[in-house]
């Protein structure tokens, strides 16, 4: 399912949004060499704003069960491209209109991404099925398994501004996200393409950053040259909230 970033608030309703290892120890005497599990780098989850606040019953699509990966081992950062300049305290009507625009006029079961984030750092829960679940999303065309896709509300292309806030929350949900499945926000991670729709041809397997841009993945300026360019101190922050610094 196509998730790229169009440009233009006008483009919201029509919206095509733009992998252990184990560590050894030998006993002193010489005995045998036993696999233990390398050492967890967990973040605390940060706290995230469930579905409920923002989807409402008039609003609310009928759609079939969730679907479910066995993990999540990388993270697709996008932006909705829409206007920056809203009241955090509008956010939930925005994600709703997000919902209204993918669920109606594109049909779509759901919306695509699994998190959103808005200027003032507050994390929501997007895609139904389980804050603390893989679920699988509808936001990076041939790479939605083994991903989530994280939104972060507004539009930033080249000059534009993004708050600190905001990012500071993209890395605290990658760092948790990841943390699950024991993946560094700083590696990179191979994923296989389910379609040829994407940058590359279904079955294709490739490499990508364990956070990574929507562009990695498709054809699209998404999530903007701004957000872009703060990606690898975003995986830096993340990092280090895992305990990796």
């Amino acid at each position: 399912m196509l998730l790229g970033c169009l440009p233009g608030l006008a483009a919201v309703l029509a919206l095509a949004l733009c992998a252990g290892g184990v560590e050894r120890s030998v006993a002193a005497s010489g005995r045998q060499v036993v696999a233990r599990p390398a050492a967890a780098h967990k973040a605390v989850r940060p706290h995230i704003v469930p579905r409920s606040v923002w989807l409402d019953d008039d609003t609310r699509h009928a759609q079939p069960p969730p679907r479910y990966d066995d993990r999540v081992i990388a993270v697709f950062v996008h932006h909705t491209d829409s206007p920056n300049g809203y009241d955090c305290a509008d956010a939930p009507r925005i994600i709703r209109y997000l919902y209204a625009g993918q669920t109606g006029s594109r049909d779509w079961d759901d919306i695509g991404y699994n998190f959103l984030v808005d200027r003032c750092g507050t994390i929501y829960e997007g895609r139904a099925g389980g804050i603390d679940r893989p679920v699988t999303g509808a936001h990076t065309q041939g790479f939605n398994h083994r991903t989530t896709g994280i939104a972060a509300l507004g539009t930033f292309t080249a000059g534009v501004p993004v708050p600190k806030e905001m990012t500071d929350a993209i890395a605290a949900l990658a760092a948790w996200k990841l943390g699950l499945s024991g993946t560094d926000p700083r590696a990179r991670v191979r994923l296989t393409s389910s379609n040829s729709h994407s940058r590359y041809a279904a079955g294709a397997s490739t490499t990508f950053p364990a956070l990574a841009g929507h562009k990695d993945g498709y054809m699209t300026s998404c999530p903007g040259a701004a957000l872009s360019a703060l990606l690898p101190g975003i995986r830096e922050t993340a990092a280090r909230l895992q305990g990796r610094h």
